[in-house]
């Protein structure tokens, strides 16, 4: 048996000219999550992140404190979904159907709520049988690829070993939804929830793999409480 530590990244830098960077709560995130681990005697014999500047800042954050220096191992299967090309290309048919979504664009996405909301109708018409859209890629080639690299690191690493992959929530919630063997309408619901720097723990034997547990933050708000501050953030 091995365990795999499906961790996203920090809070990144929403309404800053560059977004893909961690903001100053998403390191103080990622640096208190490298010190849980620790305390907790969570010893990594790989790391893995996607390409985003937001994951790999997580993992150097998180892992500078472990025992063992380790090269961070980059796959850019585990990137987040392209929301940002999702907007601008799916919203002009999402709008045909959703006032809502209409009324929030014409108003401007100013409020991360808003911004969550828009993501959600738009994660709902990507993963449905009726988009097509060549200028994406599709969910189907989306989601197995996620499913494809966690299998790649199981086989690669093997038994015994505990590995983490720092990513991003709709990976996560791919991988989540996968495991349990959910539909695609089904995945949303694992997308929302998951807390920067969160931590999904997952068993694997080859190939068989089974959920240990789901978006933990506890370290966060135990943490945040004894210093009367606030670690938590979706956003």
């Amino acid at each position: 048996m091995a365990t795999l530590y499906l961790i996203r990244h920090g809070q990144a830098s929403f309404g800053a000219d560059d977004y893909d960077k961690l903001s100053g709560l998403g390191c103080r995130q990622a640096s208190v999550l490298g010190d849980y681990l620790l305390k907790g005697g969570i010893e990594f014999d790989a790391i893995y992140s996607g390409e985003l500047l937001r994951q790999r800042e997580t993992a150097q954050l998180a892992c500078e404190v472990q025992p063992r220096q380790l090269e961070l191992q980059i796959d850019p299967r585990f990137n987040e979904i392209d929301n940002d090309a999702q907007i601008k290309y799916l919203v002009p048919e999402v709008v045909k159907t959703n006032t809502l979504v209409r009324d929030l664009m014409d108003r401007g996405l100013s409020a991360s709520k808003d911004y969550q909301k828009v993501i959600q109708a738009v994660f709902n018409h990507w993963v449905s049988p009726e988009c097509a859209d060549p200028r994406l890629q599709s969910w189907e080639d989306y989601s197995s690829g996620v499913g494809e690299a966690l299998r790649d690191v199981m086989l690669e690493q093997g038994s015994g070993k505990t590995v983490a992959i720092f990513t991003s929530g709709g990976t996560i919630a791919t991988a989540v939804a996968q495991v349990l063997g959910l539909t695609s309408e089904q995945t949303y619901q694992f997308y929302e929830p998951i807390f920067n720097c969160s931590v999904t723990q997952l068993f694997y034997s080859g190939t068989r793999v089974s959920l240990s547990y789901f978006n933990d933050r506890s370290f966060l708000q135990v943490l945040g409480n004894q210093r009367e501050e606030n670690l938590l953030s979706y956003r």
